[in-house]
């Protein structure tokens, strides 16, 4: 097969535009997003001024993946607060954005509960308000760091799995710093196996229907200059049949109580793949992604997007004609199933990682015992 070489070892990270951050321009606080609805083409800042700029940048995916939304909410608590909003409807509109990815109601509910602490124990706005950003600014900091432990940890297993190096890794959709305040999740466990020299090919799926592969993690993976090769999410079989994927890694959107995995639609097929070729399916998500009041898959619920991701391709500075917006590839009145993702069940995920630790094989005692074991770590620092 044809491959991509890069250079081994080296971190050659780009700076780039981060993929959100909080400003205090002389007008007013605002949260300036990376618009990831334009990447490739072009790197575009989206600056929202208000939370239902924020709701709606949530949903049009110009900020998307878990852990970056939850911190997504979190500013938009905060900039509701900062600015003078109706605090608890700002934090209902976010929260109920997407309503499969736990993260952006764990991010939001943490900034209000701050902010209603501090009003309630202070009786000031103001400080009602810096209470609610610096939670956010904590639940970015920490993120950044679970990043960093998920790669360390993760690799750790890799290698424990695949003793020799030489990993061949597949993923699905987009795990890195678009979706983190740091490195990433699943990605950043590859990124971590490049720079150890440990990393022989990145497969990248496609990801259907926004291309969030082909888009967002082939992006990241050129900038970061690790050999990768793009395939088509349904070329995943004929990959695994030629003996060519050593490891599946993806993320997650919502672990239920039980270990079923909720992620980008197209992760249970890699999981039944995974399982009949005898290749590792390991799932990368911070604990903040590890749902308790979820009991099982079926309680997850998937959010279903707009028929015409489907019927029409989009694509920045081209023309569109569509429906909505992009061009058309199926005839007119075409009706499309697109829900945004599936559920993996727990006994096809070999492992779930997260920053304290990885959890196999995966049951509803053992992510019960990490999360339990992570509240008392927290509780005695």
């Amino acid at each position: 097969m044809a491959d991509q070489y890069a250079q081994i070892g080296e971190d050659k990270r780009p700076a780039g535009i981060p993929a959100i951050r909080w400003e205090e321009p002389p007008e007013g606080p605002v949260v300036v997003l990376l618009d990831q609805t334009r990447l490739p083409a072009e790197e575009v800042e989206l600056v929202c001024t208000d939370a239902p700029a924020l709701v709606e940048a949530i949903r049009s995916l110009s900020v998307r993946g878990a852990p970056l939304l939850g911190i997504a909410g979190a500013y938009g608590v905060a900039l509701a607060a900062a600015r003078g909003f109706d605090v608890d409807e700002a934090a209902a509109a976010l929260e109920g954005a997407r309503p499969t990815a736990v993260n952006l109601s764990v991010g939001v509910g943490r900034a209000a509960s701050a902010y209603r602490s501090a009003l309630a124990a202070e009786g000031d706005l103001g400080a009602a308000a810096a209470a609610a950003l610096a939670a956010a600014r904590a639940l970015h900091r920490e993120d950044a760091e679970a990043s960093g432990r998920m790669a360390e940890h993760g690799l750790a297993l890799l290698d424990e799995l695949l003793p020799g190096g030489g990993h061949r890794i597949l993923t699905h959709c987009n795990t890195g710093a678009l979706v983190s305040g740091g490195e990433g999740t699943a990605f950043a466990v590859a990124l971590r196996a490049h720079r150890a020299g440990r990393l022989r090919r990145l497969w990248v799926d496609e990801t259907r229907p926004l291309l969030q592969g082909a888009r967002l993690t082939a992006y990241e993976a050129a900038r970061s200059g690790m050999a990768y090769t793009l395939l088509t999410d349904n070329a995943a079989g004929s990959l695994f049949a030629a003996g060519e994927v050593d490891a599946v890694l993806v993320g997650a959107d919502r672990i239920a109580a039980d270990g079923s995995v909720a992620n980008k639609v197209g992760s249970y097929p890699l999981a039944v793949l995974a399982r009949y070729h005898h290749v590792p399916f390991i799932v990368v998500a911070p604990l903040t992604t590890v749902d308790p009041r979820t009991p099982d898959g079926a309680a997850i619920e998937v959010e279903q997007r707009p028929g015409y991701e489907v019927t029409e391709v989009t694509a920045p500075q081209v023309p569109m004609t569509g429906a909505g917006g992009g061009i058309p590839v199926a005839p007119l009145g075409t009706q499309a199933y697109n829900p945004a993702f599936d559920v993996t069940p727990p006994e096809l995920v070999t492992a779930v990682v997260t920053e304290e630790g990885a959890v196999s094989p995966v049951t509803a005692e053992a992510l019960a015992e990490l999360c339990a074991r992570s509240r008392r770590v927290t509780t005695s620092q």
